[in-house]
């Protein structure tokens, strides 16, 4: 039987040569992703069939959530069976911080096991999915985040994970003349900290997705492709149906040192599968 420290010295070992072959995590434009939370309630009901669909629809990559040792109720060996028969592969999946919680396999608690998890069916990068309103707080509290969120790193690294944070708007409300997000991205450490870049949620914040590569190059491996719509409400919608100028923004894509991106829609106005369908046609004929 593997002990944990035989596990996390061969995962090192794997580490070491994924860093050898960098070539193996650039950007490949065949894969076109799909955040599994647009079609949240027939996960919920049905997962064998919902990824059979969302591959039948044409995605090739899913980003998937975890909690409790479990993918959508799934123990990590189902779920990657259910992947492998669909052509599916996951790349990331999302985790909650658990702050004040004592639930497994949170970043604050349990994580050593979902690391576990994630590196025994292939994931590439672990992501802090958001914060709930009680875990945000002041600039001190995001300073104490960033410190958690480079210990969640640390223990990612040891077996060829990339630990990152996915955001949303309420980062760019300033305190003090800061922005929280600035205190994520300054006191993190660049190698162990990354970031999923949400455009929807930066564009509604009233912020520049590329003016954000430029000043932190290479941060940026995973994106969210998520429009607004031309509303006073700003709502979600359809990629390419929006305002969001995916094209100016996927041409800066080396910039940030993109790897992956996934197709989200948090609400959709009918059934998402017909949305994720319009999402997925307006990339293959526009972005890749």
């Amino acid at each position: 039987m593997t002990s944990r420290r035989d596990f996390l010295k061969t995962s090192a070992l794997l580490s070491a040569g994924m860093m050898v072959a960098p070539q193996l995590f650039a950007y490949d434009k065949k894969y076109i992703g799909l955040q599994l939370y647009t079609v949240r309630n027939a996960m919920g009901k049905d997962v064998p069939g919902t990824l059979a669909k969302v591959a039948q629809i044409g995605y090739n990559s899913v980003e998937a959530s975890y909690g409790a040792g479990k993918y959508y109720g799934q123990t990590p060996s189902d779920f990657a069976a259910l992947l492998k028969q669909n052509g599916l592969i996951m790349p990331s999946c999302h985790y909650t911080l658990g702050e004040g919680q004592n639930y497994p396999g949170t970043i604050l608690t349990g994580w050593d096991k979902a690391v576990e998890d994630a590196a025994s069916i292939g994931q590439k990068y672990m992501v802090c999915a958001w914060l709930s309103p009680k875990e945000r707080g002041t600039l001190d509290h995001y300073k104490q985040l960033a410190d958690d969120f480079n210990k969640a790193g640390e223990t990612c690294k040891k077996v060829g994970i990339q630990f990152c944070y996915h955001n949303h708007d309420f980062e760019f409300e300033q305190q003090d003349g800061k922005y929280p997000y600035e205190i994520l991205l300054e006191d993190t450490d660049k190698n162990n900290v990354k970031f999923e870049t949400d455009l929807y949620w930066l564009t509604k914040a009233g912020q520049d997705p590329v003016a954000l590569f430029d000043k932190h190059p290479g941060r940026f491996p995973l994106w969210h492709m998520k429009d607004m719509d031309n509303t006073p409400k700003k709502m979600f919608t359809e990629v390419g149906h929006g305002v969001i100028d995916f094209k100016k923004i996927m041409a800066h894509n080396k910039k940030a040192g993109l790897k992956y991106f996934f197709v989200e829609q948090d609400i959709c106005p009918g059934d998402p599968f017909v949305s994720i369908t319009q999402s997925i046609d307006y990339i293959k004929k526009n972005l890749v």
